[in-house]
């Protein structure tokens, strides 16, 4: 996408888009540092396993309309006077959850849900922007898609370790997502952020009428399994062989950092499938979803520590490629003007991923459903998704 500058723009190093990236980072680890905790909940209040994965869940309902909000003001009024205090409430959100009781983990995930919608579509237009000002418009979505996932990698991590090790465990695993925030507010302040482009005819960018058909028909089938892969490693795997680990907070934290760190190092194989023909980016990018769902099934038929590790690296990879092609596609798609918002429109839909351990569980209990059989079925969801996405690129094509 071709983009010219005003001239009132600020001038834009190669490295500016770092303030936005750290801002990112810090956001992201504050959403993702609850899940190796969860087990310790479980034990400590004793809570079933529908109540913690609908406060696992209940991110994502505080983060749906922050997103389209965060998105339509940062297009309005810029995107630093967004992100600031989209970090101001995850160190709040942060706060609560330190407080220890079940309302206040509600509460506190709830918030943390509304500081990643107006982080996430905000942030990822902002690192769009100050990558093209600065001549590199096609790094963007690694880059944003990097920081996002390295915050997503580094909070279960250091969390989980510090529950399993430090004193008060529901209090110091927080502790360091409060010193990330307090060193990215001075570096987004720093980052410039009135930036706005004048649109440049496209002939990748679509029409206004046309992109609310490309969501519909295109990216509501692809955009949930993003987090809906991620959500199975971070949230459901983990809670079936808890009882048969020695230290479950450890290889919680392990499981969930490692599906992170897999996601970063599935960017280069977003990237290179970018060369491919517009229609046959997306379903290609669901065959790792696939195969991470099919082993997760299989993880949970053997309740093998090993085998869900290896799973989590796998649906790790999935979302790693899937946020990469799911961003480059609308940023691609979108008109300048109203990047931010489009961008977390299509975040919106991304999110909804993470009702699935929520909704398997439920099933589970309402049905009778082993946990193998219902991840069979979602796999047969998943499986049809991918050959609508097949048709959908044909017929664009």
């Amino acid at each position: 996408m071709v983009m010219t500058r005003e001239a009132r723009s600020p001038r834009v190093s190669r490295r500016d888009w770092l303030g936005a990236g750290v801002a990112l980072a810090a956001v992201g680890w504050g959403a993702n540092q609850f899940s190796p905790l969860i087990v310790l909940y479980q034990q400590r209040l004793g809570l079933s396993t529908a109540t913690v994965d609908a406060m696992f869940g209940l991110y994502a309902l505080g983060l749906v309309p922050a997103l389209v909000a965060g998105g339509r003001l940062s297009d309005r009024f810029g995107r630093r006077p967004v992100m600031l205090p989209a970090l101001a409430l995850s160190l709040l959100a942060s706060c609560l959850l330190m407080a220890g009781d079940v309302g206040w983990l509600f509460a506190g995930r709830f918030l943390a849900g509304v500081a990643s919608g107006a982080a996430f579509g905000t942030g990822a237009a902002w690192v769009r922007e100050l990558s093209a000002a600065a001549g590199t418009a096609a790094a963007g979505p690694r880059r944003s898609t990097v920081a996002m996932t390295a915050g997503f990698a580094a909070g279960p991590f250091v969390a989980g370790v510090a529950a399993q090790w430090l004193p008060a465990p529901t209090v110091t695993a927080y502790l360091p997502h409060l010193v990330l925030v307090a060193a990215a507010v001075p570096a987004a302040w720093r980052t410039p952020g009135e930036l706005r482009a004048a649109p440049v005819p496209d002939a990748e960018t679509v029409a206004p009428h046309r992109l609310t058909r490309h969501f519909l028909l295109v990216l509501l089938p692809f955009a949930p399994w993003v987090f809906g892969s991620a959500a199975i490693a971070l949230a459901y795997l983990p809670t079936l062989v808890a009882t048969r680990v020695d230290r479950p907070l450890l290889f919680t934290a392990i499981t969930t950092g490692a599906g992170a760190v897999a996601g970063i190092a599935a960017v280069p194989l977003g990237t290179a499938l970018r060369r491919l023909r517009p229609g046959r980016v997306l379903p290609v990018a669901m065959i790792p979803v696939l195969i991470g769902i099919a082993g997760a099934a299989g993880a949970a038929w053997s309740l093998s520590p090993a085998a869900v590790l290896v799973t989590s690296l796998i649906l790790g990879f999935a979302y790693g490629v899937t946020q990469f092609c799911g961003l480059a596609d609308i940023q691609q798609a979108a008109d300048p003007r109203s990047l931010g918002t489009a961008t977390a429109v299509y975040q919106t839909l991304s999110y909804l991923g993470f009702a699935v351990p929520f909704l398997l569980a439920v099933a589970h209990e309402r049905l009778r459903l082993t946990p193998p059989a219902l991840l069979l079925v979602v796999l047969g969801v998943a499986a049809l998704a991918t050959g609508w996405l097949v048709v959908a690129g044909r017929a664009r094509h």
